[in-house]
């Protein structure tokens, strides 16, 4: 019977991945601020997502740099997507966002989160904000608090 193991474990994994696309979807077209900022999401799978967003001369702090909030709110959507790519309903308990490098106008930044750890809970993703050169330019951390309501849910209009 491996072999039908190996069958039942690939639909269950492909059934995950369209719940995962869906619900970050969802969060591309219902979250106003990330929409304010030109993000797009790139690609989710549980516990991961891509996004990005080219920045503007809107976005630039007085020394022409990059502002800080910006990158941030970038990590921070990553971060919201993958920690929900599971279909539970995460919010945010913790967040912390380091800098290396700066980017400026014209720059493309991409950032990827990663779950690190998994529990019926919590969750904790790491999230690199990099450049189209690849330069690091930020590191998030956050860690999540799972609730009990399914992002379906939400999704369906049945929890406001």
């Amino acid at each position: 019977m491996p072999c039908g193991i190996h069958v039942k474990n690939a639909a269950t994994m492909a059934e995950q991945q369209k719940l995962s696309e869906t619900i970050g979807r969802w969060m591309e077209q219902k979250d106003r601020f990330a929409q304010l900022l030109g993000i797009r999401l790139q690609e989710v799978a549980p516990g991961f997502s891509q996004v990005s967003l080219d920045v503007t001369d809107d976005m630039l702090n007085a020394v022409g740099i990059t502002h800080g909030g910006v990158t941030f709110a970038l990590a921070d959507f990553a971060f919201a997507v993958a920690s929900n790519s599971h279909g539970k309903a995460a919010v945010a308990l913790t967040a912390q966002i380091n800098y290396p490098s700066a980017s400026r106008a014209g720059d493309q930044l991409t950032a990827e989160a990663r779950e690190a750890n998994k529990t019926g809970r919590t969750g904790l993703y790491n999230v690199e904000v990099r450049n189209r050169d690849k330069e690091l330019v930020a590191l998030f951390t956050g860690t999540v608090y799972r609730r009990s309501d399914d992002v379906m849910d939400w999704i369906n209009g049945e929890t406001r």
